[in-house]
């Protein structure tokens, strides 16, 4: 029943959130559980049916990544054609015309989602090879931007705002640890590993273990020089993936010429 729990639990943080009202400098929400929910969903129930040993956890969607595509760090490229996740994304009201939602016929490249999934991919060979041990998530379902269609991190919006939205996020993130029962919960930039440190502390989270690895976008200098080294390192010190290479179901494929890439 975990892709079912899963399921449920998208739901109800997608409702939760629906019931949310933001300051005046938000001027533009995406809920993509919403007008996503059927690739979302169909990624829970192909992934999320076993329980994991680790869980990665990122911020929230990237306005030509999960905004497109409803799948976490959701680079289209990669989901339709690796993943091999697909279904009908509406055209939600209310976006900024820098930002529109395409879904699956967006030509935008999510920096970010590339280069996770890619690693994966790079690592994994197949999608089974990589799921059968690991899932990835978002903290926060919602893409927030200011009236000239610029991203607004969930840190950065108002307190008032934000209390009420980490309520909602933090459930739903102890909803994903009992569905899945992982050994460890990675956060994907310093942002998430504070929320997970957080709820691992209000809930007494005994047997799971909280870690970080860098954040991929390409607005830190850093991730620009060697994210997936960075990474590999980092998880391969804690022990969670061993340093040699993870014996492959099937070869790694070329990587496509890019199309044009988001900044």
């Amino acid at each position: 029943m975990t892709a079912d729990d899963l399921v449920q639990a998208s739901r109800r943080l997608a409702w939760g959130c629906r019931q949310l009202r933001f300051s005046p400098q938000v001027r533009h929400v995406y809920h993509a559980l919403l007008y996503a929910r059927a690739p979302h969903e169909a990624y829970l129930r192909m992934y999320g049916a076993t329980p994991k040993t680790v869980v990665f956890l990122g911020m929230n969607p990237g306005p030509w990544g999960m905004a497109q595509t409803g799948i976490p760090f959701g680079e289209v490229e990669i989901v339709r054609d690796w993943l091999l996740v697909s279904g009908a994304v509406r055209e939600p009201s209310g976006t900024h015309r820098r930002v529109p939602v395409r879904g699956f016929s967006c030509s935008r490249s999510e920096v970010s989602g590339r280069r996770l999934w890619g690693l994966m991919r790079d690592r994994f060979g197949s999608p089974g090879a990589f799921f059968a041990d690991h899932f990835v998530a978002n903290y926060c379902p919602l893409l927030f931007l200011d009236a000239q269609g610029r991203n607004i991190t969930p840190d950065k919006i108002p307190t008032t705002d934000r209390a009420p939205l980490e309520r909602l996020c933090d459930a739903h993130v102890v909803r994903i640890a009992e569905a899945l029962r992982p050994k460890w919960m990675v956060g994907v930039g310093r942002f998430a590993e504070r929320r997970l440190t957080a709820i691992a502390s209000e809930h007494g989270w005994r047997d799971i273990r909280i870690a970080s690895i860098p954040h991929p976008s390409p607005a830190s200098p850093k991730a620009n020089r060697d994210w997936a080294g960075d990474v590999i390192r980092v998880l391969c010190g804690l022990g969670i993936w061993a340093t040699e290479d993870v014996s492959r179901e099937d070869p790694p494929r070329e990587r496509s010429p890019s199309r044009r890439q988001s900044r």
